[in-house]
């Protein structure tokens, strides 16, 4: 069985829900997974939006949420998810809004691509004190045992 992971919110390549995004209340869309690895030691999920500025001419990929070290036992996350009710052992990264909250879609052009990557590790990560995306992939590197990712669209007032 591999990795996999979807969202009651919105379908594979599909419109996420403005409620989601900050059009609405910017609150982070249910996600779910199964098939995790049996000697999968914690869990990564990076949702980014590789469109940035516009998907005509993207110059960036765009943090949206870094979380690590989720338990390898759990297998979802509400929507709307505070960071307080995270699994215990969970761990934020910062993300491009310079917090460690989700920071919902929110394209200044065009439909976006917000890509929900989830890893399974080999190993629990030391407390990397808020890393950003590229410092929490550094310390990942050896360690992915799977990988999936979750497709979700969104464009401003269409």
């Amino acid at each position: 069985m591999s990795l996999t992971l979807i969202s009651a919110d919105f379908t594979p390549g599909g419109p996420i829900p403005a409620i989601h995004t900050c059009d609405g209340a910017n609150t982070s869309p249910a996600l779910s997974w199964s098939g995790v690895p049996p000697d999968t030691r914690s869990l990564v999920l990076i949702i980014d939006d590789p469109d940035a500025p516009d998907p005509a001419a993207p110059k960036m990929t765009w943090v949206h949420s870094v979380l690590y070290n989720l338990p390898p036992q759990a297998n979802h996350l509400p929507a709307g998810i505070r960071e307080a009710e995270l699994p215990r052992g969970t761990q934020a990264g910062l993300n491009d809004f310079k917090n460690t909250r989700y920071g919902g879609p929110c394209p200044p052009i065009g439909r976006h691509r917000y890509v929900h990557k989830l890893y399974a590790l080999d190993t629990v990560l030391p407390d990397l004190r808020h890393p950003t995306k590229p410092q929490l992939e550094k310390a990942m590197q050896g360690h992915v045992k799977a990988q999936t990712e979750l497709i979700g669209t969104y464009q401003r007032g269409h």
